[in-house]
């Protein structure tokens, strides 16, 4: 997997070796201090690679010789605002990125399935009070919408052209704003939300009205697993899946963090500042009917019990706990179901 460094990769991976898989990890160095990876020392327990995914002849030689048969696609510049500062790297590493992934394992005769993890966010996205569904058009108003976009699209003319007629299944995978414990990225809510609470400060929100497909980061980690084991049985489910949450857990940001403030507790509060940044969508929505109607694939925990989990992590790491134990139990805990 690429990616396997950042906060999902980092779930993803553990979720992986819990379940007695073996991992193989191609990814920069963790993106943020502190960083999920490096507290729970995940690169000591698979072999990886430190490198880039814009240098495709090392990509292509990690992936010749971890020779894997599923190739899960997660490494990218993922925040929107930091898209606006640096455009440039934000497309190279999105789009050629995956042009090199795919590359790569075009070449790698091992690989049977790819599952390529893009974004709600690939939508031309009117703002309008329903779901998007996959064949609806893709777009992208930011440089970071954008490029998920082109790397959809990359991805159909690789699985079009050349892995089709290889028989390896390739699928895109969109899914929505995902929240869990271990994230330390900047410019994202939950995050803002955690460090102000740890510092006994009120959080600020930008845009307390915007709505999005908020959701655990569990529930797209196991799609995409579903996604993987099922079109390497019947490539002829591959394409490209919604992920996303029931549409009575679709909640705006000012909602979100109320559920928040519930369950940290101790008078956390935010308060609401426009800080002039630069254009954010409004409204955001999936309709993930397709997921469950080809895979039977249905989200498990609603908004409460995703902001529940999150908190209860970053109450863990606050007091100095074991947080692989509690991730452990997370894990257990959504699988139990």
């Amino acid at each position: 997997m690429t990616g396997h460094t950042g906060f999902k990769g980092s779930w993803l991976v553990r979720m992986l070796m819990e379940a007695g898989t073996e991992v193989y990890g191609y990814a920069l160095k963790a993106p943020t201090e502190p960083s999920l990876y490096e507290l729970t020392k995940t690169g000591n327990s698979i072999r990886e690679r430190i490198a880039d995914i814009r240098d495709y002849e090392t990509l292509l030689g990690a992936m010749r010789e971890f020779r894997p048969e599923i190739v899960l696609h997660l490494a990218a510049q993922p925040i929107v605002r930091e898209s606006y500062r640096i455009p440039r790297e934000t497309f190279e590493v999105n789009v050629m990125g995956t042009v090199n992934v795919l590359e790569a394992a075009r070449h790698t005769d091992s690989v049977r399935s790819i599952v390529n993890v893009t974004t709600d966010k690939v939508y031309l996205n009117m703002e309008e009070q329903r779901g998007y569904a996959e064949d609806d058009p893709l777009d992208g108003y930011d440089p970071y919408s954008n490029s998920k976009s082109c790397s959809d699209l990359v991805t159909h003319s690789y699985r079009s052209s050349f892995f089709n007629e290889a028989g390896v299944a390739v699928s895109t995978a969109r899914a929505g704003n995902v929240i869990g414990g271990g994230d330390f990225a900047k410019d994202r809510i939950i995050p803002d939300c955690v460090r102000a609470a740890m510092a006994g400060e009120d959080v600020v929100l930008r845009n307390p009205s915007s709505v999005r497909p908020f959701q655990h980061v569990l529930e797209p980690l196991a799609a995409y697993l579903t996604i993987a084991a099922r079109q390497e049985d019947d490539p002829s489910v591959s394409g490209a899946y919604n992920v996303g949450p029931n549409a009575s857990d679709t909640v705006t940001t000012s909602e979100l963090v109320g559920i928040f403030a519930e369950y940290w507790g101790n008078g956390f509060s935010f308060s609401v500042k426009n800080d002039g940044g630069p254009h954010e969508a409004g409204l955001l929505m999936l309709d993930s009917t397709k997921i469950a109607k080809v895979l039977g694939f249905t989200p498990r925990w609603g908004i409460r019990e995703a902001v529940k989990k999150t908190v209860e992590w970053s109450k863990v790491y606050a007091d100095g706990g074991d947080i692989c134990a509690c991730m452990s139990e997370q894990i257990a805990d959504y699988f139990r179901i």
